[in-house]
């Protein structure tokens, strides 16, 4: 499975210290160089665990088409979804709202952070999705109480 993450959902879950969810889940992630850069760049959550083996910097090639995005879009949102694209991933992970909307509009199977937690509840890997968003809330992500409260109730925690 071709797995390719952008910077907030790697992000997120160390914020949360669940990075190894990725692994369990998918195994390989790939990232573009932007992604890594963007992370290496602040000492905060994720700068040790990017460098860790299930996660793979990538190059993009198509770079005359990063232009067009980065109107919109951070360079690692806009790479991560011309990596997605020139490597045909199953799943981009990104949670920025725009960004998901393009890669959906180009074709792109898309999902964030929060249906990560999702499938590793699913999967059996945690036990309660919410505890992990709490505390991803505490840490800075925003939420909106309507998409906290149908989360949790999706997942029968409400």
């Amino acid at each position: 499975m071709r797995v390719v993450s952008n910077a907030t959902p790697i992000i997120s879950l160390c914020s949360i210290y669940q990075v190894e969810l990725l692994k369990k889940l998918f195994g390989k992630i790939m990232v573009p160089k932007a992604v890594y850069q963007e992370i290496k760049r602040k000492k905060r959550f994720g700068y040790k665990e990017i460098d860790t083996d299930f996660f793979e910097v990538r190059e993009i090639s198509g770079k005359i088409y990063l232009g067009f995005l980065t109107n919109e879009l951070d360079p690692g949102e806009a790479e991560s979804i011309l990596l997605a694209k020139e490597l045909q991933a199953d799943i981009l992970i990104i949670d920025e709202r725009m960004g998901y909307r393009i890669a959906q509009s180009q074709g792109i199977f898309v999902i964030g952070t929060l249906t990560i937690l999702a499938m590793a509840k699913t999967d059996g890997h945690i036990e309660s999705v919410k505890p992990f968003m709490d505390t991803l809330i505490a840490n800075g992500r925003w939420y909106s109480q309507r998409v906290y409260d149908s989360f949790l109730r999706e997942m029968g925690e409400h």
